[in-house]
């Protein structure tokens, strides 16, 4: 078994939003917020589908057990509802690095500062709880929102791994592969913070 780099339970606690752990209780209200297809058009599972959910968030809690990764749930603080998840994984303690992915929020909060503050607490804990030396992003290589934000918060890119995935339609997906370093963080988390307070003006 790895050897376990996050405690158990980790909470990270912002100001609209709380990353907690993703647990057995969740599973039936988190779906509810899963299960609207268009979340799922540019990634690999498709988890509106209630067989594929169960499938992928069970193993993401047996996958916790054995260190490899830690799913959390997001909760709206205001409302209390689950309104997506994320995860840490691709988790490698020994040399002090993993991957942020699997994030997905419910069309109500597209183009708020949730996404924002997610990747802001997840980074933040990544950086200067665990010291990890490298944090990595991916996603699909024509998926141009997404690559365009991760560049936006200080994603580095470093290249395409062909016919990295197959989804779940059975045809294969080109991988866009982003980092995050140790040296480059002040300069990501001075970029985030910037972005939050300017959506947050003008919602205000």
């Amino acid at each position: 078994m790895k050897e376990k780099w996050i405690s158990h339970p980790t909470i990270l606690k912002g100001t609209s939003i709380d990353l907690i752990p993703l647990e057995k209780e969740h599973l039936e209200e988190l779906y509810i917020a899963a299960s609207d297809k268009e979340l799922w058009e540019l990634i690999p599972s498709d988890c509106s589908e209630k067989i594929l959910f169960d499938k992928n968030y069970k193993l993401a809690l047996s996958e916790r057990e054995a260190g490899n990764q830690y799913p959390f749930v997001i909760r709206h603080k205001e409302t209390h509802q689950l309104i997506g998840s994320t995860r840490l994984f691709e988790i490698f303690p020994s040399d002090r690095k993993l991957e942020i992915g699997w994030t997905w929020i419910t069309k109500e909060f597209w183009g708020t500062t949730v996404n924002l503050e997610c990747k802001l607490l997840l980074l933040t804990y990544c950086f200067e709880t665990l010291k990890t030396n490298r944090v990595q992003l991916k996603t699909k290589d024509t998926n141009y929102r997404s690559r365009k934000a991760i560049e936006k918060i200080g994603g580095v890119f470093e290249g395409i791994l062909r016919k990295d995935r197959i989804q779940h339609d059975g045809t294969t997906r080109n991988a866009a592969y982003y980092s995050i370093l140790d040296d480059e963080w002040e300069a990501a988390k001075s970029k985030i913070k910037i972005q939050i307070e300017k959506k947050q003006n003008l919602t205000s």
